[in-house]
Formats: structure tokens, sequence, C-alpha cells
């Protein structure tokens, strides 16, 4: 075993041992459905706003799209990191947060299906919300897993990347299962600050291993796989670079484990402090990872035969040994931390929105949170599974499965979601249609990926499904139309208690005075 090998082991136990520790000391959290779920919405705005940032920001982007974006746009790829920063955590707290946090507490919805169901008075709606939930998180959290393989393989060469999957699958099963929301936001809080150093580390090794900044941007704008345009303002393909944007930024907002971050903040200061720290968080691991992939041109990689993926693990290949340990542990914090939320996400929603309203006899608590963590503990190994089998098979399905994944439930569910903060006028008909026009756009994407649907007859239709960032901003963008256009046409489905609802963000208070006598 080589010392790169031995200090990224060290520092891994650490790690874990961390983890495993605040999953047992957040037990005491975990002992109820609300608890367990949301942390009592008691969380304060460092833990909310980390928890947010490090579910955003995973292993598939620090590897997977940084180093795609990066190859693609060069420095102009800084610009999907800002705008995540801006759009995917700024405004979403700014337009989300404050209403998510109150209407869902009045209406007492603990996950965005019960948002749905309680909010159109639709249990039907309600079902499908976590039908499609179900379906489309389990490959988007198997793919948290790719990122990892290569990294692993550079830091331990002979050992099999199976062996890392299963571990981190395992190790975050636990803590979530101990110790449930707490220990998720707890654990996002450190690997949170691990994400935040370690990218301003990795960033400062790379541009002092090519001279320092300009030297590096010289090197991208003249070199051979570079070019002026790589080092440019607005790169190569600004059309294509702006869709990259709107689907990784404005997609957020209608994610279930990322919009259920603010339904368990603790208080107004909460949300306008997290609001601050979210921002400074996403500017520097979003804007980092997308500013460190920009260079990725200034090493040789063959891109056709290895892969995006071989991009990043290239760059830090050459750097020193505690640097390489710290990546590691970076993207295992990453990775774990969107890990976390994605099987809590999952569970809650397959027990509290799938399985309890069809019980004859109503479920006990207890009984809700064990089935719960058995959910925990099938969703943690289904999804290492799949990874497994997509990182020995190279599965086209698995891998298409993975891509359309945030753009299926960005664009079924965003729409509906944010017209029903804000709109009394939201209709159940929209809902749905917003529903089968997000989902079904993105199976028609899978379809034309797959090769099994052929669309080359329509100039336009080759345009919307060449890739799935753009049918993604379309099914988000096209909601955004849609639920209103729809409402307008469906009145009679209008939920008949929307005045109560809303009644929650103009709450009278009575309080005391002293008499005046006035002069």
């Amino acid at each position: 075993m080589n010392e790169s090998s031995i200090i990224t082991l060290i520092l891994m136990a650490v790690f874990f041992a961390a983890m495993i520790l605040v999953g047992i000391r957040s037990r005491k959290h975990a002992s109820d459905i609300n608890g367990f779920v949301l942390g009592s919405r008691q969380v304060g705005p460092w833990l909310s706003a980390f928890a947010y940032g490090t579910s955003y920001f995973s292993a598939v982007i620090f590897v997977g799209y940084a180093g795609q974006f990066g190859w693609n746009f060069g420095l102009a790829s800084t610009w999907i990191g800002l705008g995540n920063a801006f759009i995917g955590s700024l405004l979403a707290w700014v337009i989300l947060g404050r209403r998510t946090r109150i209407m869902t507490q009045h209406l007492s919805s603990k996950t965005m299906p019960d948002f749905f169901g309680t909010r159109y008075e639709s249990k039907g709606l309600k079902t499908a919300a976590a039908l499609i939930t179900f379906v489309f998180l389990i490959p988007y959290t198997a793919s948290l897993y790719n990122g990892l393989s290569r990294l692993f393989s550079m830091a331990f060469p002979g050992v099999d990347y199976t062996v890392c999957v299963i571990i981190m699958a395992v190790l975050t099963g636990v803590y979530v299962i101990v110790g449930g929301y707490m220990a998720t936001a707890w654990n996002d809080f450190i690997q949170g600050i691990i994400m935040l150093f370690g990218i301003v580390a990795v960033i400062g090794a790379v541009l002092h291993d090519n001279g320092g900044l300009m030297e590096a941007m010289k090197g991208l704008a003249t070199g051979s796989e570079g070019g002026w345009e790589f080092a440019s303002f607005l790169g190569p393909n600004p059309l294509f670079l702006l869709f990259v944007v709107i689907l990784t930024s404005l997609g957020t907002w209608g994610l279930p484990q990322m919009v259920g971050k603010f339904y368990a903040i603790k208080n107004e200061g909460s949300i306008k402090k997290g609001t601050i720290i979210s921002t400074f968080f996403a500017i520097i691991v979003a804007g980092g990872c997308y500013f460190l992939g920009g260079f990725g041109r200034l090493y040789h990689v063959d891109v056709k035969a290895e892969g995006f993926d071989a991009v990043i693990p290239e760059m830090l290949s050459s750097l020193p040994a505690v640097i390489i340990g710290i990546v590691i542990v970076l993207v295992l914090s990453a990775s774990m931390s969107t890990l976390s939320s994605l099987v809590l996400t999952s569970s809650s929603t397959m027990t509290l929105d799938l399985i309890a309203p069809v019980r004859k006899k109503e479920m006990g608590e207890k009984k809700q949170l064990f089935i719960m963590r058995l959910f925990i503990v099938a969703f943690v190994a289904v999804s290492a599974g799949i990874a497994i089998v997509q990182a020995k098979s190279r599965s086209l399905f698995i891998a298409q499965m993975m891509g359309v994944s945030w753009g299926a439930l960005a664009g079924a569910f965003l729409a509906p979601f944010l017209y029903g903060l804000y709109w009394k006028k939201t209709t159940k008909a929209s809902v749905l249609v917003s529903f089968v026009w997000g989902v079904g756009l993105e199976i028609v994407q899978l379809l034309v990926s797959l090769k099994l649907l052929d669309v080359s007859g329509s100039a336009f239709l080759s345009f919307v499904f060449n890739n799935s960032i753009y049918s993604g901003v379309i099914a988000m963008v096209g909601g955004l139309v849609i639920v209103p256009v729809v409402s307008l046409l469906s009145r009679k489905t209008c939920p008949k208690g929307t005045e109560e609802m809303f009644s929650c963000y103009q709450a009278n208070r009575t309080v005391g005075i002293t008499d005046n006598l006035g002069k």
C-alpha cells in the first residue's frame, strides 16, 4: 500500500467514525415520525443551509458534471456554479423557503406527495406523486456512486470498487436509521465543512501545478486540447450552457429531497440566515467545482474512450498524497450527504404516502418508524446494487435512466408546488397534467436515447430530445406555462378549502396595549 493510500485510509477512518458517532448521538431526536423525518421542525439556519447545500452538490457534480461541462465549456462552466448559487440556492430560499415552511406546517405535511394530497384535496395526486418519487429517485440515488469509481481506483489501486460502494452504503444507512433527519443534518454540516475546505485546497493545488492562474488560463487558450473559446466569457456554446444552468439551478425547486429541507427549518430568523449561508456555500462549492473542471483541457484525456468521468481524476492524479486523500473524503462527503437525504425522502414517502393510507388499520408511530427504517435498508441496498451493476456492465438503460431522473422529478413537481404555495386558483386537473407532462416527456427522452424511438423526421423534436438537458428544461419551463393555463380551463376542479389553507400567511395575533392618557 503506497503513501497516498495510507493517508486516504486514515482520513476515511476518522470521517466514518465521526459519521457513526453523530448518528448515535442523534437517537433522541428520532423517537417519533415528526422527529425522524423533519427533526421536529426545529433545525437551525446553519444545519438547514448546509443540509440543503450538501444534498444539492454530490459526486455527480464534482466528478461527472465538472468534468463533462468543464471540458465542453472551459472556464465558462463557472456560470453553472454561479447559477446554482443564485438561482438554485438564493432564489429558492427567498421564493420557496418561508412559504413552504409555513404552509406545510399548517397542512401538517411531512413530504412533497403529502403536500400535493392535502393542498389539492386529492388522494389520487398524493399516490401519483409518491409513485413518481419512488420510481425516479432510485436511479438518481444510484448515480451518486458513479463519481467514486475512478477516484477510488486511483487512491486504492487493485481494490475492487464494489468494496467502496458497500462501505459507503452501509455506513450511510446506519447513521440515517439510528438518528433520522437530525443525524443527516449534523453530518451534512460536518461534510459541508469538509467540502468547503477541500474544494479550495484542490483548486489551489491544481493551479499551482500549472504555474498559477494566469499561466493556466494561457495554457487553456493555446494548448493542443484547448483554444481561446475555452478561456472566454461564454465558452464555445452559450445556448447549451444556458440550458445547463437552467436545468441544474431551477430543477432543485421541484426535487422532493431539496424542498424537504424547508419543511424542517426552525423559524423566521433561521430562514433569513440560512438564505445567506446556503448561497455562500453554493458559490464556493459549486462555483469552485465548475471552475476547477474548466481547466480539464490542460490534461491529456481521451474522453471518447475513457468518458468525461476521467477528466477530474486525471487532473488530481499528480497531486500530493494529502490532497488526494482530501479529495476522496470530499467526494465521499458529497455523496453520502446526498445519499442520506435521498433515502430518507424515499423511505418516508413510501411509508407515509403509499403504505399507511392503504392500510385498513391505522398504523402506530412505532410501526411506521420500523417500516421506514426497513425501506432505508432496501433503498440503500437497491441503489448500491444498481451502481455496481452499472459500473461492471455499463448498462445503457441504467445510464439513461439516471440521466432523465432529475428532469422527470423537476418537470412533474416544480410548477404544481410553486403555484400551490402562491396561487389559490391552481386546480387538481392542472397538477395531474403537469405530472403527465414532466414524466411523459422524460419517458420519450429515455426511448429516444435508447434508440427505441426515432424523432429525426422533425427538426423541433430532434432538438428537444437531442439531449436530456434540453428535454429536462423544456419539461420544467413547460410546466410553469401548463399549470396556469389548465387551471383557468378547469376551474371546477379547484380545491374548496383554499381560503383556509392560505390563511396561514395572514394569521392575526391579539396583543395587549397600555392605555394612553394623552397630553
